[in-house]
């Protein structure tokens, strides 16, 4: 057992629907969620969204959904780490909620009675009780010893089918730069960040007491940063999304203009077999010419692919800079059949576009068949930004975060401005 995590129950309140909203605050858990129907997203046709909690909490990240309905959101700061939700009206509002633990983090998930979540360099587990909110009082370390970062730091997580947690550990860097963030500043060679970081690591999910550098066994390498993962389990495998690198023509004004810096690379969505290299920070992805090119703290010019030839390619490269945050294969039966087994991804939303408007800040809609995207992706949900045209990510009211399946087949999406939840589900024809 760790005594950090020892469960700190910071509230625990009963609140009726109809009460008014108090000040908003990132950490005033007492705060009452005001609930309507939230007309402002653009949604696919047939679906509708509502809103199960206005404002839960800043800095909310990863979220899941217990059979029963409770709702379990990942706190990135403040003074508590996970925010408990319940609906105990049946009318799909949430008016019970109880924040615990001081540990923050992003990530979060349920798997085996036991309530996993992740800070910025270990993975614990709370004990679920049957009829209870809140779990157990006492935290499990699973895996603790991932370097200690400030970049990338988010330890996002998934589980397979036969007993085994991966874990995101993000390079700590741009591009692994002898001076980070330095125009022309060539690049470490090799990257030393990739021994511990960089990667997707694989442990023992019902094992207490791993540590990376004892127990952990490096899945892939040359990720930059996979915030959103998933497993696949129509075919039993992994997949990411990984955050792209940045400021190209800052860096490098010789090789690349404002607009190409705007536009490079793509976001990179990865099928992920045991030993991928997927080439960062020697490689990007260039998703106008569909290839990988070498980066130029490594010699490139925005042309050469050199070292990057054998460098495991996306199956899909999304627009520049939008970083997707979280993935979820939908397996429920209340979406059109189209829908079983895609791909839905939250993108936070762009800060680096400029000249260009800032974009992202959606949820889209990847088709699969037998594990292979079928089509093309699409947007499914708009209008988190709400307004117009956004300058920089503080423009955007809401920018779209987690992702979570609820038991009836619902999706629910959630907002790391304000803490907003909401729940989109089906009610038109089959299509």
């Amino acid at each position: 057992m760790h005594n950090l995590f020892n469960i700190s129950v910071l509230t625990f309140l009963v609140f009726a629907s109809c009460q008014p909203a108090a000040e908003e605050s990132d950490q005033d858990v007492s705060e009452v969620p005001m609930f309507v129907n939230d007309g402002a997203l653009e949604l696919s046709e047939g679906f509708a969204a509502t809103v199960v909690a206005d404002s839960t909490v800043k800095n909310a990240r990863h979220i899941v959904v217990n059979d029963n309905g409770d709702i379990y959101l990942k706190v990135r700061s403040g003074d508590y780490g996970v925010l408990a939700l319940r609906d105990t009206t049946g009318d799909g509002k949430v008016d019970m909620k109880a924040a615990f633990s001081t540990v923050n983090g992003t990530g979060i998930d349920i798997y085996n009675g036991y309530l996993y979540a992740s800070s910025r360099s270990e993975v614990f587990r709370f004990k679920l009780k049957e009829g209870s909110l809140l779990p157990d009082t006492t935290a499990e370390t699973i895996v603790t010893g991932f370097p200690d970062q400030t970049a990338h730091a988010a330890k996002s997580f998934t589980f397979d089918q036969s007993g085994n947690i991966y874990v995101n550990v993000g390079g700590p860097s741009n591009a692994c730069m002898e001076q980070n963030r330095t125009a022309g500043s060539k690049g470490v060679d090799p990257c030393p960040q990739l021994e511990w970081q960089g990667g997707i690591w694989q442990f023992k999910a019902d094992q207490p007491g791993q540590s990376q550098q004892e127990d952990g066994y490096k899945y892939c390498t040359g990720t930059r940063n996979c915030v959103a993962m998933d497993w696949n389990h129509q075919i039993n495998s992994l997949f990411a999304l990984t955050h792209g690198r940045d400021q190209l023509s800052s860096f490098w004004p010789e090789y690349f203009d404002d607009k190409q810096s705007a536009e490079l690379p793509a976001e990179e969505f990865f099928q992920i077999d045991d030993g991928d290299d997927f080439g960062w920070p020697y490689c990007y992805f260039d998703g106008f010419k569909n290839t990988k090119v070498l980066a130029p703290e490594y010699g490139g010019n925005g042309e050469e692919i050199g070292r990057c030839a054998d460098k495991k390619d996306p199956i899909i490269g999304f627009p520049a800079h939008y970083a997707p945050n979280d993935l979820v294969f939908y397996q429920g039966d209340q979406f059109p059949e189209r829908y079983k087994n895609g791909a839905f991804i939250t993108f936070h939303g762009s800060w680096n576009r400029a000249p260009e408007p800032q974009a992202g800040y959606l949820v889209a809609f990847v088709p699969f068949q037998n594990g292979v995207p079928s089509g093309d992706w699409e947007v499914f949900a708009n209008g988190f930004a709400g307004v117009d045209k956004v300058a920089g990510p503080g423009d955007a009211q809401h920018r779209p975060m987690g992702l979570a399946e609820g038991p009836d087949g619902s999706l629910y999406i959630t907002d790391s401005v304000k803490g907003k939840i909401w729940r989109i589900t089906y009610n038109g024809e089959s299509i």
